[in-house]
């Protein structure tokens, strides 16, 4: 039986969307998504010159000085900024550190800020995409109820995508009371995911993404395959 690792959104976002994916992807491990694509280096360079903009004070790079008046505002926020930071849950959903040895979940969220006077948060995730199309809140939602576990004082988050090359947010709130509920659905996801992990069976779950934007060539839905 294959050992399940700590799960994130990402790698229960790529099970729903193909086990069979997913399967080569983490566990099999016999295909790479290409971390040099251009796409992702933009995406690299983007959280990484806004980290240091709201943490250090640092000067954007010219190529994202369209996006300072947004920063500036988030900047604006009451409260506490923390940047790129690091949060884990055990399986019996307690707080621990990101590399704890009995960490069951892991995030990072690109950035928090925590007004504790209030019991309020704010969690904002960068993306670097073209469009807000087919946003998710769901990566929202999982940092939400990691933030009420980290800082227990916290009980109402307010969160967004920020897409920042339309320069458009895709809002969401949540509220330490209805944790359960949500946690509810996640474990639902990922008691799934542990089946798949228990009995070996990854089937493929063919969409409109197979040809052109799956890299598993060995997949017969796949427009690689041979």
């Amino acid at each position: 039986m294959n050992q399940l690792p700590p799960w994130s959104y990402s790698g229960i976002k790529t099970f729903e969307q193909c086990p069979k994916k997913y399967y080569h992807l983490k566990v099999a491990r016999d295909y790479k998504e290409d971390d040099n694509a251009e796409h992702l280096l933009y995406g690299k360079q983007f959280h990484k010159a806004a980290e240091m903009y709201i943490k250090e004070g640092e000067p954007l790079p010219p190529q994202f000085s369209f996006v300072k008046k947004t920063l500036d505002n988030l900047k604006s926020f009451q409260g506490e900024k923390l940047c790129e930071y690091e949060m884990g849950l055990t399986a019996d959903l307690r707080p621990c550190t990101f590399k704890a040895e009995e960490v069951w979940w892991r995030g990072i969220a690109d950035l928090i800020i925590l007004d504790r006077e209030k019991g309020e948060a704010r969690v904002v995730d960068y993306k670097t995409g073209k469009s807000a199309k087919y946003a998710d809140t769901g990566q929202l939602e999982l940092m939400a109820l990691a933030v009420f576990k980290h800082f227990p004082e916290i009980t109402k988050v307010k969160a967004a995508l920020l897409f920042v090359v339309c320069n458009q947010f895709i809002k969401d709130s949540y509220d330490k009371a209805s944790e359960e509920a949500m946690w509810d659905k996640w474990l639902r996801d990922y008691n799934r995911m542990k089946f798949a992990y228990s009995s070996d069976v990854w089937n493929p779950r063919p969409s409109g993404l197979c040809r052109k934007h799956c890299i598993v060539t060995e997949c017969p839905h796949n427009g690689g395959f041979r």
